[in-house]
């Protein structure tokens, strides 16, 4: 029987879920983002906003944990970070400590260093990654465990590139208001030693969206493709739902997996830019 690892799964969906290699085909040139330079207008200094995790087990929505996503002003550059955990009413099933860790230019929203910290079960892994976006060069140190013995690897990407946390503050920052339903945003990001090209699809609006605990949102809605492989099958479809509002912040995401499914649901937010006009 196969065994999925629910809270393990669920934040890399999280973190992730706009990361899919596609083939690119040329958009019409008035569709082409800048792909190394945006502007932030979405967030600022202190946000907080924590997602509970949820998998599908037997038809019942099992708690699972939650992921607590945080951002800092730290001068010239922002500072984002994920920590993800698992309940400890879940543990006997599977522990999950990670946390991620992005340092982006302010005037690029491109980032300059990561770090990330999993602790999944018996894996670990810890990594630092330092970006030299200029040069297309990118320098990983690799290690089990933060303090041992580090392995160091470089890498040339073809183009300015994003990690997976710096990318969902980035695309955020781009306003869709005036496009239509299949419009698409390629972008790149590099992870596990590799450059991935990607895109995220937009399919509309969805007014008065119910999320779970939470109430009504207004929303944009967007869809990701997936890996086929061991957690997706080939025909899975991914959907992220956003607030539509100026804060464009993630409400809910949904995505069936090999066994089951998986969401993550908004649960609490703090020091939001701008007022919260997509509740209803």
């Amino acid at each position: 029987m196969k065994t999925i690892k629910p809270m393990t799964l669920a934040f890399s969906i999280f973190l992730m879920a706009f990361t899919v290699p596609y083939v690119p085909q040329p958009p019409a040139q008035d569709t082409i983002p800048e792909p190394c330079i945006n502007t932030n207008n979405t967030f600022q200094n202190g946000e907080k906003i924590t997602y509970k995790i949820y998998y599908n087990l037997n038809f019942v929505w099992v708690p699972a944990g939650e992921v607590v996503f945080k951002i800092y002003d730290e001068g010239n550059q922002w500072h984002y970070q994920a920590i993800g955990t698992t309940y400890s009413s879940y543990e006997w099933f599977f522990s999950v400590r990670d946390e991620y860790n992005s340092w982006v230019d302010k005037n690029t929203l491109l980032p300059n260093y990561s770090e990330r910290s999993v602790n999944e079960g018996d894996y670990h892994i810890f990594e630092k990654i330092s970006f030299n976006q200029s040069a297309r060069k990118m320098t990983v140190w690799r290690a089990k465990k933060k303090g041992e013995p580090e392995t160091k690897t470089e890498h040339t990407v073809q183009d300015c590139v994003h990690d997976v946390l710096s990318s969902l503050y980035n695309l955020r920052n781009y306003d869709l208001s005036d496009k239509q339903a299949g419009h698409s945003i390629p972008f790149r990001i590099f992870m596990d030693k590799e450059e991935f090209p990607l895109k995220m699809r937009y399919l509309g609006k969805e007014a008065k969206k119910k999320v779970y605990g939470m109430g009504k949102y207004d929303t944009m809605k967007f869809q990701p493709d997936v890996i086929a492989g061991e957690v997706f099958n080939a025909d899975a479809k991914m959907t992220v739902w956003v607030s539509d509002d100026q804060n464009r912040i993630p409400l809910l995401i949904e995505t069936p997996v090999s066994v089951g499914s998986v969401k993550m649901v908004i649960k609490e937010y703090w020091g939001l830019k701008y007022d919260f006009t997509a509740k209803r």
